[in-house]
C-alpha cells in the first residue's frame, strides 16, 4: 500500500465535504416556501381542502405551503404548469379526477401527460356525488328513477355543473348501466344549476355531495343515493347506486402530484408530511364534515390509481362523444 500523501487527504476531505454537503441538502428539504398550486378558482371543494393541507404541511416541514390559484381551461392550465415546473418539491399540485384522469381523456389539445409528466405524491381524499331529484318527481328509489325514465325515453333532463365535468359524466355512466336515456344539460358551476333542480325546471342532477347536503337536509332536494362504493357516513340513510345498479361507482378525489423527476428524498419527504397532514385528527374532522374519506396513500398507489380511473373513464367518454377544444 502507498503511503498517505496531502494531496490524498485533500482529495478525500472534498469528497467527504460534497457528500455531507449533498446529504444534509437531501434532509433539510425544503429550505424556502413551498407552493402548492390549485387549478381551479378559490372557493370550491379542491381549494377547502388544499387550504386545509397546507397549513398542517407548513407546521410538519418547517416551511409555508402557500396555496396559489390557478384557474382556467377546466383545471388544465394549473397543472401544466406544474408539469413544466422544476422538479424540485417546491411546486406541486392539488389534483382531481378531472386534471388527471377525464380533461385527459376529452381534451383535443393535450397540454400534458397525465401519467408521464407527473411525480405522484399521495392520494388524499375521496368525496362522494350524489344522485339528487327535485320533491315534486314521482322517484323516491334508484330503481323507481330508472323505471321512470325507461316509461317515457327521453322526457327528463338532467343537470351538471358543466360539459365534461366529472357529474356530466357520472350521468353518462348512470345511463350506460342503466339503459335509459335523459338529455344532459350543462351549466356553468353547481349553483345555478342546483338552483334550477330546486325550481323544477331540470328535475335531476349529479352534484357533489358537500354543495347539495344542506339542501337536502331542508327537503329543497331529494337524495336519492350515492355514487361511491360504500354508504356516505354524514348521511348514512342514502343507499348507493351500485346497490342497484352493480358496477356504478363515482366520485372526486384530491392527490398531490409534483412534476417528473423528483428526487427520491424529496418525495418521500412531501409523501410522509401529506400523509400526516390529513390523518391530523383536526383536518380529518373537517373533511369528514364535507362527507370526504381521508386515503393518504403512498406514491405507488397513486399511480396505480390513475391509471385505473383513466382506464375506467375511457370507455364512457367515448360512448358519450364528449370532447374538448
Amino acid at each position: 500500500m502507498g503511503s498517505w500523501t496531502r494531496r490524498d487527504a485533500l482529495v478525500a476531505g472534498i469528497g467527504g465535504a460534497l457528500a455531507w454537503g449533498g446529504a444534509r441538502g437531501q434532509s433539510t428539504f425544503p429550505t424556502r416556501p413551498i407552493t402548492l398550486v390549485v387549478p381551479f378558482a378559490a372557493g370550491g371543494s379542491t381549494d377547502v381542502v388544499a387550504r386545509l393541507v397546507a397549513q398542517k404541511m407548513s407546521e410538519g416541514l418547517g416551511q409555508q405551503v402557500i396555496v396559489e390559484n390557478v384557474a382556467g381551461a377546466g383545471g388544465n392550465v394549473g397543472a401544466a404548469r406544474v408539469a413544466k415546473a422544476d422538479p424540485d418539491g417546491y411546486t406541486i399540485l392539488m389534483a382531481t379526477v378531472a386534471t388527471h384522469a377525464l380533461n385527459p381523456l376529452m381534451l383535443k389539445r393535450k397540454l400534458y401527460d397525465a401519467v408521464a409528466d407527473f411525480t405522484p405524491i399521495s392520494l388524499l381524499a375521496i368525496v362522494p356525488n350524489v344522485l339528487v331529484v327535485n320533491p315534486e318527481l314521482p322517484a323516491k328509489t334508484v330503481a323507481e328513477l330508472v323505471a321512470l325514465l325507461k316509461a317515457d325515453p327521453g322526457k327528463y333532463n338532467y343537470a351538471s355543473s358543466g360539459n365534461g365535468t366529472p357529474l356530466h359524466l357520472s350521468g353518462e355512466l348512470f345511463k350506460a348501466l342503466s339503459g335509459t336515456q335523459m338529455q344532459h344539460i350543462a351549466y356553468r358551476g353547481a349553483g345555478p344549476a342546483l338552483n334550477d333542480v330546486m325550481a323544477n325546471h331540470v328535475p335531476i342532477m349529479f352534484d357533489n355531495l358537500p354543495s347539495s347536503s344542506e339542501l337536502m337536509r331542508s327537503g329543497k332536494l331529494r337524495g336519492l343515493a350515492v355514487t361511491t362504493r360504500e354508504r356516505a357516513p354524514t348521511f348514512p340513510e342514502l343507499p348507493t347506486i351500485a346497490d342497484t345498479l352493480p358496477g356504478y361507482e363515482t366520485y372526486t378525489w384530491n392527490a398531490l402530484f409534483g412534476p417528473k423527476g423528483l428526487p427520491a428524498p424529496v418525495l418521500e419527504r412531501l409523501n410522509a408530511e401529506a400523509v400526516k397532514a390529513v390523518k391530523d385528527p383536526t383536518v380529518e374532522a373537517r373533511l369528514r364534515d364535507f362527507s370526504a374519506t381521508v386515503v393518504g396513500s403512498t406514491s405507488g398507489a397513486l399511480a396505480d390509481h390513475v391509471k385505473a380511473e383513466l382506464a375506467k373513464w375511457a370507455p364512457v367518454v367515448k360512448d358519450a362523444g364528449v370532447s374538448i377544444d
